[in-house]
């Protein structure tokens, strides 16, 4: 019996053949495509199989490289404009959600009214494609809200052009705390938690606003985070409850400094993000089939972070995404949790090294060290290093074709080949698709194999040994995240 080593030690030509006699039964345009795979990974500008020393077809995937459209959107966003927001939400004294609704100049209040007039301002350039609200709803008694509480988001929504169902939301929160989290009346200056995400949202509201999208962009300050992520969890169960698609959220916490303040090293080119792999809500099913086939790396929030870093780590960023395979900090959580428990594929953005005395903590010298959460502690062009982050990320996410849906593995029968399928998406302007393959053992996709603007291909590489899946891509090259192919038959 012919071996795995046999088979790929064989010229690609052979192998062709082999799978084209095994095959007999495939829709001959599928054929077509796996016998053309790499011609046409040629004719994209990578190196074709034969040239490739990858022990399979294909060439190497390539980062997306920002467009120009792209580069003069992230050169309006303005460090100035991010310093004055943090500076402003600063000067309200205390976010804390517990604070004053109804004073015009300190607690959360203030704050709200104060950011619903900015993001309006925002939306004024927008030619009405983008409106604001104010999202308020009561919030019944807790641990950490003794009695009922009023939390509002301000929400902006910039609709799509041409696929407004499919939204992309990127929030901060707004709410700040000290030390003791029901400590509602001190100073609670929340420079960098989160000041920072909030200042970066607005900042991004701006400069998207004027500038048409294919795809819905949602930018929301939210509240009551320190208190129990009180406003994300409403705002993803309205989403869920509206049956809302949900492409992709990113929670901006902790995103104003670029060194920890501690002696380490200053690292201003890097931001974390935190993906899960494994999904949070995963139903049992789901789990049966994960656990027979794979994929514990490969969930829809897992191949977000990897879109993130193949769209925003380039010149134009300056920055580089580390990728931490874990849904937040070790025991800790985010505004992007609640989205993940309704199915949605959300990501955390957070600086790459947190320093604790001026996070979480009362107003005070001690020893002659300073404590608190001031803006003395923010580096602003860091901060606007990470609005690009997130600009570039959401703007390739608005102007890509969707994610393909019912990508599939074809297991009737049992092969040494591998044939997908998937649905082809609506986009008019949708030019077809590609299939990734990696090791099993790799973090990244390894391989590349353009197949056009079919809907089923036969790969010559044994499923059992790697890992696939398909995304799809627009007659300018903007390309979706990758969907995951399940087991049909």
């Amino acid at each position: 019996m012919e071996t795995d080593r046999e088979r790929h030690d064989q010229p690609a030509a052979t192998r062709r053949a082999i799978l084209a006699a095994a095959t007999a039964a495939v829709p001959a345009a599928a054929l077509a495509v796996t016998a053309a795979a790499p011609a046409q990974a040629a004719e994209a500008g990578g190196a074709p199989a034969a040239d490739f020393d990858s022990g399979g077809p294909g060439r190497r995937p390539t980062p997306q490289a920002p467009d120009r459209d792209l580069r003069r959107l992230l050169g309006d966003l303005d460090e100035h404009r991010i310093r004055a927001t943090v500076t402003r939400l600063v000067a309200f004294g205390t976010r804390h959600t517990l604070s004053s609704q109804t004073d015009p100049v300190r607690g959360i209040g203030a704050a709200r009214d104060w950011l619903y007039a900015q993001f309006q301002a925002a939306a004024a350039g927008s030619g009405g494609r983008m409106t604001v609200e104010r999202q308020s709803f009561v919030q019944p008694p807790g641990a950490r809200n003794p009695e009922p509480v009023t939390v509002t988001n301000i929400v902006a929504t910039l609709r799509g052009t041409q696929s407004p169902e499919r939204i992309h939301v990127v929030t901060g929160h707004y709410d700040s705390r000290v030390t003791d989290v029901m400590n509602f009346t001190d100073d609670a200056p929340g420079a960098d938690d989160d000041a920072s995400g909030v200042a970066v949202v607005l900042e991004l509201a701006r400069v998207f606003a004027g500038r048409p999208l294919e795809s819905t962009v949602v930018f929301a300050a939210v509240a009551g985070e320190e208190q129990g992520l009180f406003g994300s969890t409403y705002l993803a169960a309205q989403y869920k409850a509206a049956g809302a698609k949900v492409a992709a959220m990113f929670s901006n916490d902790i995103v104003g400094a670029s060194q920890a303040w501690d002696g380490t090293a200053p690292d201003p080119r890097t931001v974390r993000l935190f993906v899960e792999g494994v999904p949070t809500s995963e139903t049992p099913a789901q789990t049966a089939t994960r656990q027979s086939v794979g994929g514990e790396d490969d969930g829809p929030s897992r191949q977000l972070g990897r879109f993130v870093r193949d769209v925003a780590e380039n010149d134009a960023t300056g920055m580089r995404v580390r990728v931490v395979w874990r849904r937040d900090r070790f025991l800790r959580g985010s505004d992007h949790i609640p989205f993940l428990q309704q199915g949605y594929p959300a990501a955390r953005l957070t600086e790459p090294r947190e320093n604790f005395d001026h996070e979480h903590q009362d107003v005070r010298v001690e020893n002659g060290k300073q404590f608190g959460d001031l803006p003395q502690f923010c580096d602003f062009a860091y901060m606007t290093r990470v609005a690009k982050v997130n600009a570039a990320t959401l703007w390739s996410l608005a102007q890509a074709p969707a994610a393909p849906a019912g990508v599939g593995i074809v297991a009737a029968v049992l092969t040494n080949d591998t044939t997908l399928r998937w649905t082809r998406g609506t986009e008019p302007d949708l030019a077809g698709y590609e299939i990734l393959w990696r090791e099993t053992t790799a973090p990244d996709w390894t391989h590349v194999i353009p197949v056009g603007d079919v809907t089923t291909a036969t790969i010559d590489v044994v499923k059992d040994n790697v890992h696939f899946g398909v995304r799809a891509l627009d007659k300018s090259g903007h390309r979706s995240p990758v969907s995951y192919p399940q087991p049909v038959t």
